[in-house]
């Protein structure tokens, strides 16, 4: 009898006829979590030193265990010297739904929100501990992610109380999270309590400064006034008119002419929306969501909810239009460190994208989530596809893009020559064809001067880089650039200046609500290790939040790396936390960190 699995909240497992089965012992139920977390088998000796180090006999503590599993489950499950969850022969399991299913099944689950195996401690099992903590963060993560989506969709469909509903849920989880504010002030607006709204947003300001002591950033002012379609002056009529704005927009936003161009868009809509064509009305705010994602800065939640507002047109209009949308939302979820919806989004392009430019967008956003998540081998096979696709569809800026991201994971993975070949090469086509994007090669670029030791050569390197994006007043190039030039004065010796550097660093990544959240840990990453090197009592603090932001997004490589210096600080378990949580992660400099 197929079995549903309850892991959010407090675990059970009920079976078709509604009966629920009782595990005996918090193991059993670590042992379950764990096996429905893998992707493959894993061997008994790994699950024995993983969660029965305390017993006198592991492995004898195991097959209890499993035996209690298979009451459960089924007789013939769960066998063999390599343990895997079979799941074929179970109904449901509310983590995979959670992950990977719609918004809409994921709200409905009864422990969205909740912890990961509620009120179980496995204090006596530091390494499964050390797990399961990284576990309930992503879970926790996630549930926030497709509470988001699900407000949005609903939002995007018209139905304004349930999209206040969802985004009052998802407020519950995290007051002080700024886009999950920003959210319920906008489905306030949009559903016509626009007192409400303005309530809301004066509560916002007065939490944050209360418990933060700084202010919400413009986006919350913009939720109370934006709404997608809204026109700022006549628009024209007809298709051809409708078409003429969107170009027009696209080409004035492509020129550094931002607000101009968002009018143009915006008065698109309006004459799309006239003339009732699902395609062009699809198309309007595809191109509206994708400026406001990737021109303008700060403003990804009304991005989000003009493509929401796409993707809900695009059902009736050209299959090109809802891979677009999916992608762009998926990059949303991808800043956002919100990887499981990311993919989600991606799975949903892939079969859509139609011409060989598409497929190249959509694989370099493929290959950069994967690399944020450290599956570096897989990454590369996605840029590497992704410039191919971009070269074939002449799409030069997209092939700088791709490269860059696969420079990337050969910088992080060490492979120096190759990503000093690959990165040249992405400078000087960034030089001749967008300089607004170099800042980002270039400080990879810098980066393997700085791991040959060559410290004049990368501070020069960093330094144009962080220059560019002070000129660009780009969160994301400020924080890349701004990291080395710290870990630039570290090598020279001066720590209170790479300390102040990285402080510094740490303030302009996060400046914005949809910063990238990958660049941020990554500098506070290497803010924890001159920290440590300098006695700076702040190291642990800075340990414990850079594990939180990695665990919640599932940055695997970062995760292992906070592990590390929580180690290095004395915490017991920490040690131990960091090479299980390794386990799988391809990157030999990983493997000589942690030897």
């Amino acid at each position: 009898m197929a079995a549903s699995i309850q892991l959010l909240g407090v675990p059970q497992v009920v079976l078709q006829d509604g009966t629920v089965v009782v595990l005996r012992g918090h193991k059993a139920w670590g042992l379950l979590a764990y096996l429905v977390a893998q992707q493959g088998a894993v061997s008994r000796q790994h699950l024995g030193r993983l969660l029965f180090e305390d017993a006198e006999d592991p492995l004898a503590a195991l097959r209890w265990n499993l035996t209690e599993l298979r009451r459960a489950l089924g007789p013939a499950s769960l066998r063999g010297e390599a343990i895997a969850l079979d799941r074929s022969s179970v109904a449901s399991i509310d983590v995979d739904v959670l992950r990977r299913g719609g918004s809409s099944e994921g709200v409905r689950l009864p422990g969205i929100g909740r912890e990961l195996l509620e009120g179980m401690n496995f204090s006596g099992s530091p390494s499964f501990d050390g797990w399961l903590q990284a576990e309930r963060r992503r879970m926790h993560a996630t549930s926030q992610a497709v509470l988001h989506e699900a407000a949005l969709a609903r939002l995007a469909a018209g139905a304004g109380d349930e999209a206040v509903d969802l985004a009052g849920r998802l407020l519950v989880l995290d007051p002080l999270d700024e886009n999950s504010q920003v959210l319920l002030v906008r489905c306030l607006a949009n559903a016509g309590d626009g007192v409400g709204a303005a309530r809301q947003a004066a509560a916002c300001r007065e939490l944050f400064q209360r418990e933060l002591g700084v202010l919400p950033g413009t986006a919350l002012g913009d939720a109370l006034r934006t709404s997608t379609s809204t026109a700022v002056s006549r628009p024209a009529t007809g298709r051809a008119g409708a078409l003429a704005q969107i170009e027009a927009g696209e080409a004035a936003i492509g020129a550094g002419v931002l607000e101009a161009g968002l009018q143009c868009l915006r008065r698109a809509i309006v004459d799309a929306d006239a003339t009732g064509d699902p395609a062009l009305r699809s198309r309007a705010r595809i191109a509206l969501g994708g400026a406001l994602v990737h021109a303008a800065r700060g403003r990804d939640a009304e991005g989000a909810a003009a493509l929401h507002q796409a993707l809900a047109i695009g059902r009736e209009a050209a299959p090109q239009h809802v891979a677009a949308a999916c992608r762009e939302l998926g990059y949303v979820e991808f800043l956002l460190g919100r990887y499981e919806r990311a993919l989600t989004w991606v799975e949903r392009a892939e079969p859509l994208a139609q011409d060989v430019a598409e497929r190249a967008r959509v694989a370099t956003l493929h290959g950069s989530i994967l690399s944020d998540m450290a599956d570096y081998e897989a990454a590369q096979v996605q840029l590497r596809q992704a410039q191919a696709w971009a070269e074939e569809a002449s799409d030069t800026r997209q092939g700088i893009y791709a490269a860059s991201m696969a420079g990337r994971v050969l910088v992080l993975t060490r492979h120096l020559d190759e990503a000093t070949l690959l990165l040249d090469r992405c400078i000087g086509e960034a030089r001749r064809m967008w300089t607004a994007f170099l800042p980002w090669p270039q400080s990879f670029r810098a980066e393997v001067e700085l791991l040959r030791g060559h410290i004049d050569e990368a501070a020069d390197r960093f330094e144009h880089a962080f220059a560019l994006g002070c000129q660009l007043a780009d969160p994301c190039w400020e924080g890349i650039a701004g990291r080395g030039l710290g870990l630039v004065a570290a090598a020279r010796g001066d720590a209170d200046g790479a300390m102040a550097i990285l402080l510094d660093t740490l303030q302009r990544c996060g400046r914005l609500p949809d910063a990238y959240v990958w660049g941020g840990a990554y500098a506070l990453d290497a803010a924890c290790t001159v920290a440590i090197e300098r006695g700076d009592d702040r190291a642990a603090a800075w340990a414990d939040r850079l594990l939180a932001i990695s665990a919640g997004a599932g940055m695997r490589e970062l995760v292992v790396r906070a592990h590390g210096h929580r180690a290095r600080l004395g915490e017991a378990g920490a040690a131990e936390a960091s090479r299980l949580l390794a386990d799988g992660i391809c990157n030999p400099a990983l493997d000589v960190l942690l030897a």
